[in-house]
């Protein structure tokens, strides 16, 4: 059996302490972005609000999720902000389209959990992220899909449905690019807001995400830019020179 996502595992043990409560809403709000500032600049965000609900119910089961998040997101490079207990902010760089893949799913993906440690039978949870891009000489065209497959959340280890999942988890996914984004026909729906498409992930299904956006090429920018100066070179020489090496070759 694959390894299942220990972020994943975490939300899940965390929403599941609520179930002895009659009245449950908006448990954790999830909040995942990919931002772009350039072709090699950008930053991955994580943004996690924990109800005070839950907090109450199981306050050291939640500090030691949002404790487990804080050292993945150290072995990748990033910085953590805590707002407040319930409330962290994690920021992941990446340098490039290739960087960005790697820190993604290394952060998000399986993580081998600790020998002693007890693992719950949880169902199996897949998340990936990939990026493709074409150069156009000037503009370079990118193409992102996330795969989540969250039918497990609110699902017990036996395949019983505890409780509606959209009661346990708010999750939303993010993307933002400098000339803005447009989802492709194979998405699920998404949220325009200024620059940014806004996604709700549906807990209990599968959600593939896939977006186009667009960006300048520095490579094919630079490359015409030395064409040209060396074009403008060429056109400014002295055009009186070849008289005057034939002037001077005469007796």
């Amino acid at each position: 059996m694959a390894a299942v996502p220990r972020w994943f595992k975490r939300v899940k043990t965390v929403c599941l302490l609520l179930l002895a409560s009659l009245v449950l809403s908006g448990c954790v709000q999830y909040d995942v972005g990919v931002r772009f500032k350039s072709p090699q600049q950008g930053e991955i965000v994580q943004h996690i609000q924990v109800g005070e609900r839950l907090r109450s119910l199981s306050d050291a089961t939640v500090r030691q999720w949002l404790s487990t998040i804080e050292q993945r997101s150290r072995q990748v490079g990033g910085r953590v902000l805590r707002r407040s207990a319930q409330d962290l902010m994690v920021r992941i760089p990446f340098s490039n389209g290739a960087d960005l893949e790697a820190k993604f799913n290394q952060f998000f993906g399986p993580a081998t959990e600790a020998r002693g440690t007890a693992t719950p039978d949880l169902p199996d949870i897949e998340s990936h992220l990939s990026l493709s891009r074409s150069n156009l000489l000037l503009l370079e065209r990118n193409r992102l899909a996330y795969d989540l497959d969250l039918r497990s959340l609110g699902v017990s280890s036996n395949g019983t449905v505890i409780l509606s999942p959209t009661e346990l988890v708010d999750l939303e996914f993010r993307l933002e690019a400098p000339w803005g984004a447009r989802t492709t026909r194979e998405s699920i729906a998404a949220t325009r807001q200024g620059q940014q498409l806004v996604w709700q992930l549906t807990p209990g299904e599968v959600n593939h995400l896939e977006a186009v956006f667009w960006m300048p090429n520095p490579l094919g920018i630079g490359t015409v830019a030395i064409v040209l100066l060396v074009i403008g070179g060429q056109a400014l020489k002295p055009r009186s020179q070849p008289a005057s090496v034939s002037q001077n070759a005469s007796p």
